[in-house]
């Protein structure tokens, strides 16, 4: 489920301007190759996990691993055809079906239990427990700060914002969620859902086009997540930061030139 995750991030972001055919084969090679390569490194005892990186269930294993993919296949696609006009101001393309769109946020908050819940390979019922309720209250977290911060921005009430907001508190604490208080979680997960707010339009202004806005919670969020192990919770110093600053410029650098090469390629 984690590879398959890391592979329909990409699919989000190039979303209506890539042949299936192109997509299924950059998939196999970058879910074949690079993602179990790159999980391997910490989750498979190697250098990341001997230099003291942290990554519970994925901020930067699973789901920036996807964010740098999709943000090199989006800026070698270019934008959809309206996206942008004469002027290279964004224009909204709203979704066809926002109660669907919708039922898959919920779809996917409720799977997030055993995204994280079931990362504690011990099923210890503390533990496990204790993942549960950090992972719900990031989530609610990130959906309010989302609709504020959007709200502010646009004066508008965006569904989609906060959709995005619930996602992006969900990513954030996934790095984490075994560390964390119930306070800290909420935290984090607010300073998710805002970080995506600010991400989407800062992606619009550097004309790349994100339908779903994939990169802002998957990339941005994800990064935020992985740092805030060493800033909250039980494992928080400066020498951590340090260790999960490094560890997000690692895996970024490979994705980066690992995802450019395959899309070069399959184009």
């Amino acid at each position: 489920m984690f590879a398959a995750t890391a592979a329909t991030i990409v699919s989000g972001a190039i979303a209506e301007r890539v042949k299936i055919s192109a997509y299924l084969i950059f998939t196999v090679i970058f879910v074949g190759l690079v993602y179990p390569l790159i999980g391997s490194w910490k989750w498979g005892g190697g250098a990341l996990d001997a230099m003291g990186f942290y990554d519970f269930a994925g901020s930067t294993l699973v789901h920036s691993v996807g964010g740098w993919a999709a943000l090199i296949a989006v800026y070698l696609l270019g934008a959809r055809i309206g996206k942008f006009d004469i002027n290279g101001k964004a224009k909204a393309i709203p979704g066809h079906n926002i109660p669907l769109a919708a039922a898959g946020v919920l779809i996917l908050w409720l799977g997030w239990f055993g995204f994280n819940g079931g990362s504690v390979l011990s099923a210890d019922p503390e533990l496990t427990s204790l993942t549960l309720v950090t992972t719900c209250l990031a989530a609610a977290a990130g959906g309010v700060s989302s609709t504020i911060i959007s709200n502010l921005m646009y004066k508008n009430f965006d569904l989609t914002m906060f959709m995005n907001g619930v996602l992006g508190g969900l990513v954030g604490i996934t790095a984490g969620a075994d560390q964390m208080s119930t306070g800290e979680a909420m935290i984090i997960g607010a300073i998710g859902g805002i970080i995506v707010v600010l991400a989407i339009a800062l992606l619009e202004k550097l004309k790349l086009d994100d339908p779903v806005g994939a990169i802002a919670v998957h990339l941005f969020a994800g990064m935020w997540g992985t740092l805030a192990v060493g800033i909250f919770g039980n494992m928080a110093s400066a020498k951590q930061f340090m260790l999960q600053l490094a560890g997000v410029g690692i895996v970024g650098a490979f994705c980066v030139l690992s995802a450019l090469l395959i899309v070069l390629v399959v184009n």
